[in-house]
Protein backbone atom coordinates (compact mmCIF):
# COMPACT_ATOMS: atom_id res chain seq x y z
CA UNK A 1 0.00 0.00 0.00
CA UNK A 2 1.34 3.61 -1.00
CA UNK A 3 2.59 5.52 1.64
CA UNK A 4 0.43 8.86 2.70
CA UNK A 5 2.01 11.71 0.91
CA UNK A 6 3.24 13.92 3.69
CA UNK A 7 1.37 17.28 4.38
CA UNK A 8 2.98 20.22 3.10
CA UNK A 9 3.89 22.79 6.07
CA UNK A 10 1.77 26.62 5.17
CA UNK A 11 4.54 28.91 6.56
CA UNK A 12 2.31 32.03 5.31
CA UNK A 13 -0.08 33.32 7.27
CA UNK A 14 -3.31 35.14 5.64
CA UNK A 15 -3.40 38.95 5.46
CA UNK A 16 -4.69 40.22 8.50
CA UNK A 17 -5.57 43.79 7.25
CA UNK A 18 -7.09 46.00 9.65
CA UNK A 19 -8.85 49.76 9.66
CA UNK A 20 -8.05 52.57 12.09
CA UNK A 21 -9.57 56.31 11.56
CA UNK A 22 -7.78 59.31 12.51
CA UNK A 23 -8.43 62.96 12.80
CA UNK A 24 -6.13 65.13 12.05
CA UNK A 25 -5.54 69.03 12.44
CA UNK A 26 -3.04 70.80 10.57
CA UNK A 27 -0.58 72.77 12.64
CA UNK A 28 1.08 74.64 10.03
CA UNK A 29 -0.38 75.70 6.09
CA UNK A 30 -0.99 73.15 3.78
CA UNK A 31 0.24 73.74 0.43
CA UNK A 32 -0.92 71.35 -2.63
CA UNK A 33 0.71 71.82 -6.23
CA UNK A 34 -0.53 68.80 -8.69
CA UNK A 35 1.02 69.27 -12.33
CA UNK A 36 -2.05 71.16 -14.08
CA UNK A 37 -3.82 69.55 -17.01
CA UNK A 38 -2.80 73.08 -19.07
CA UNK A 39 0.59 71.99 -18.63
CA UNK A 40 0.43 68.26 -19.10
CA UNK A 41 -1.33 68.89 -22.47
CA UNK A 42 1.50 71.15 -23.19
CA UNK A 43 3.98 68.75 -22.46
CA UNK A 44 2.10 66.16 -24.48
CA UNK A 45 1.71 68.86 -27.46
CA UNK A 46 5.52 69.12 -27.61
CA UNK A 47 6.20 65.05 -27.50
CA UNK A 48 3.93 64.98 -29.98
CA UNK A 49 5.47 67.31 -32.03
CA UNK A 50 8.90 65.48 -31.64
CA UNK A 51 11.92 67.90 -33.94
CA UNK A 52 9.67 70.56 -35.10
CA UNK A 53 8.64 71.34 -31.73
CA UNK A 54 12.71 72.95 -31.35
CA UNK A 55 12.53 75.87 -32.69
CA UNK A 56 12.18 79.16 -31.02
CA UNK A 57 9.22 79.65 -28.93
CA UNK A 58 6.90 82.49 -27.82
CA UNK A 59 6.32 83.20 -23.93
CA UNK A 60 2.54 83.33 -23.41
CA UNK A 61 1.60 85.67 -20.83
CA UNK A 62 1.71 84.03 -16.98
CA UNK A 63 -2.01 83.63 -15.95
CA UNK A 64 -1.29 83.05 -11.86
CA UNK A 65 -4.85 82.68 -11.03
CA UNK A 66 -5.24 79.71 -13.58
CA UNK A 67 -1.94 78.34 -12.32
CA UNK A 68 -3.77 78.87 -8.76
CA UNK A 69 -6.54 76.68 -9.43
CA UNK A 70 -5.04 74.43 -12.01
CA UNK A 71 -2.46 72.90 -9.09
CA UNK A 72 -5.51 71.85 -7.25
CA UNK A 73 -7.18 68.53 -6.94
CA UNK A 74 -10.95 68.96 -6.69
CA UNK A 75 -12.80 65.84 -6.60
CA UNK A 76 -15.47 64.49 -8.73
CA UNK A 77 -18.25 65.69 -6.22
CA UNK A 78 -16.13 69.40 -6.27
CA UNK A 79 -14.32 69.26 -2.96
CA UNK A 80 -11.00 70.12 -2.67
CA UNK A 81 -8.48 67.22 -1.55
CA UNK A 82 -4.66 65.99 -0.93
CA UNK A 83 -3.35 63.24 -3.09
CA UNK A 84 -3.48 60.34 -0.83
CA UNK A 85 -0.46 58.80 -1.52
CA UNK A 86 0.86 61.97 0.43
CA UNK A 87 0.05 59.97 4.00
CA UNK A 88 1.25 57.06 2.50
CA UNK A 89 4.69 57.89 0.99
CA UNK A 90 4.78 60.07 4.93
CA UNK A 91 4.22 57.06 6.22
CA UNK A 92 6.52 54.82 4.69
CA UNK A 93 9.26 57.39 4.94
CA UNK A 94 8.70 57.85 8.62
CA UNK A 95 9.54 53.99 9.22
CA UNK A 96 13.32 55.44 9.08
CA UNK A 97 13.02 57.11 12.42
CA UNK A 98 12.04 54.49 13.77
CA UNK A 99 14.43 51.47 11.88
CA UNK A 100 11.97 49.81 10.07
CA UNK A 101 12.34 48.22 6.41
CA UNK A 102 10.44 50.80 4.25
CA UNK A 103 10.15 48.26 1.22
CA UNK A 104 7.80 46.03 4.32
CA UNK A 105 5.86 49.20 5.06
CA UNK A 106 4.58 49.65 1.08
CA UNK A 107 3.15 46.42 1.29
CA UNK A 108 1.36 46.54 5.07
CA UNK A 109 0.32 50.43 5.05
CA UNK A 110 -2.61 52.08 2.46
CA UNK A 111 -5.14 55.42 2.69
CA UNK A 112 -8.74 54.10 1.78
CA UNK A 113 -10.10 57.80 -0.58
CA UNK A 114 -12.20 59.52 0.18
CA UNK A 115 -12.83 60.23 -3.75
CA UNK A 116 -10.86 60.61 -6.80
CA UNK A 117 -10.09 63.65 -9.06
CA UNK A 118 -12.15 64.85 -11.31
CA UNK A 119 -9.67 65.13 -13.97
CA UNK A 120 -7.17 61.81 -14.36
CA UNK A 121 -9.26 59.88 -11.36
CA UNK A 122 -6.22 60.59 -8.47
CA UNK A 123 -7.23 58.93 -5.31
CA UNK A 124 -8.11 61.68 -2.62
CA UNK A 125 -8.14 62.78 0.99
CA UNK A 126 -10.91 65.27 1.41
CA UNK A 127 -9.61 68.62 3.00
CA UNK A 128 -11.46 69.84 6.10
CA UNK A 129 -11.44 73.39 6.41
CA UNK A 130 -13.82 76.20 6.93
CA UNK A 131 -11.85 78.40 4.65
CA UNK A 132 -11.24 78.58 1.12
CA UNK A 133 -7.74 77.90 -0.21
CA UNK A 134 -5.92 81.56 -1.02
CA UNK A 135 -3.05 81.94 -3.56
CA UNK A 136 0.40 81.86 -2.84
CA UNK A 137 3.01 82.81 -5.13
CA UNK A 138 6.64 82.21 -4.39
CA UNK A 139 10.33 81.47 -5.94
CA UNK A 140 10.76 78.10 -6.15
CA UNK A 141 13.55 75.94 -7.55
CA UNK A 142 13.46 74.42 -11.17
CA UNK A 143 15.24 71.31 -11.63
CA UNK A 144 17.85 72.78 -14.26
CA UNK A 145 18.88 75.46 -11.31
CA UNK A 146 17.03 78.08 -12.37
CA UNK A 147 14.30 80.17 -10.16
CA UNK A 148 10.58 80.54 -10.89
CA UNK A 149 7.28 81.35 -9.47
CA UNK A 150 5.08 79.33 -8.23
CA UNK A 151 1.10 80.00 -7.81
CA UNK A 152 -0.08 77.49 -5.23
CA UNK A 153 -3.52 77.06 -3.16
CA UNK A 154 -2.54 77.10 0.57
CA UNK A 155 -5.12 76.34 3.31
CA UNK A 156 -3.76 77.93 6.76
CA UNK A 157 -6.24 76.45 8.87
CA UNK A 158 -7.49 72.50 7.96
CA UNK A 159 -7.97 69.08 8.67
CA UNK A 160 -8.76 65.49 7.32
CA UNK A 161 -9.92 62.16 7.98
CA UNK A 162 -7.30 59.57 7.33
CA UNK A 163 -9.46 56.23 6.91
CA UNK A 164 -5.84 53.59 7.05
CA UNK A 165 -5.69 50.16 6.40
CA UNK A 166 -3.25 47.79 7.58
CA UNK A 167 -1.60 44.56 7.71
CA UNK A 168 -2.01 43.16 11.48
CA UNK A 169 0.48 41.24 11.22
CA UNK A 170 3.48 43.66 10.87
CA UNK A 171 1.70 46.95 12.55
CA UNK A 172 0.02 47.11 15.40
CA UNK A 173 -2.92 49.89 16.29
CA UNK A 174 -0.34 51.50 18.18
CA UNK A 175 2.15 51.69 15.61
CA UNK A 176 0.32 53.01 13.19
CA UNK A 177 -0.84 55.67 15.79
CA UNK A 178 2.68 57.07 16.31
CA UNK A 179 3.60 56.27 12.90
CA UNK A 180 1.47 58.95 11.44
CA UNK A 181 2.21 61.49 14.44
CA UNK A 182 5.48 60.98 13.13
CA UNK A 183 4.05 61.81 9.84
CA UNK A 184 2.69 64.87 11.20
CA UNK A 185 5.16 66.09 13.71
CA UNK A 186 8.30 65.76 12.23
CA UNK A 187 7.45 64.83 8.31
CA UNK A 188 4.77 66.44 6.99
CA UNK A 189 2.88 66.11 3.63
CA UNK A 190 2.65 67.99 0.15
CA UNK A 191 4.84 71.82 -0.61
CA UNK A 192 7.50 72.70 1.70
CA UNK A 193 7.33 69.47 4.72
CA UNK A 194 10.36 69.07 6.01
CA UNK A 195 11.36 65.51 4.59
CA UNK A 196 10.87 67.25 1.08
CA UNK A 197 13.66 65.42 -0.37
CA UNK A 198 15.19 68.86 -2.20
CA UNK A 199 15.65 71.10 0.49
CA UNK A 200 14.46 71.04 3.98
CA UNK A 201 11.66 72.25 3.21
CA UNK A 202 9.57 75.70 4.89
CA UNK A 203 7.76 74.01 8.30
CA UNK A 204 4.72 73.43 6.28
CA UNK A 205 2.14 70.15 5.76
CA UNK A 206 2.38 69.38 9.01
CA UNK A 207 -0.27 68.21 11.53
CA UNK A 208 -1.26 66.56 15.06
CA UNK A 209 -3.85 63.36 15.50
CA UNK A 210 -6.58 64.71 17.66
CA UNK A 211 -8.42 61.24 18.56
CA UNK A 212 -5.39 59.07 19.53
Amino acid sequence: MAAKKAQEAISISPPDMRHIELDIEGIAPLVINRMSQKSINKMRATQEAGSTAKGKKVREPRDFEEDFKGAQYVSEEGWNGIHAGAFRNGAIGACRTVGFVMTHAKLGIFIEADGFDNIDGTPLVRIISDDPPEMNVMPAKNDNGGTDLRSRPMWRRWGAKLRIRFDGGMFTTSDIVNLFSRVGLQGGICEGRPSSKKSAGLGWGLFKIVNA
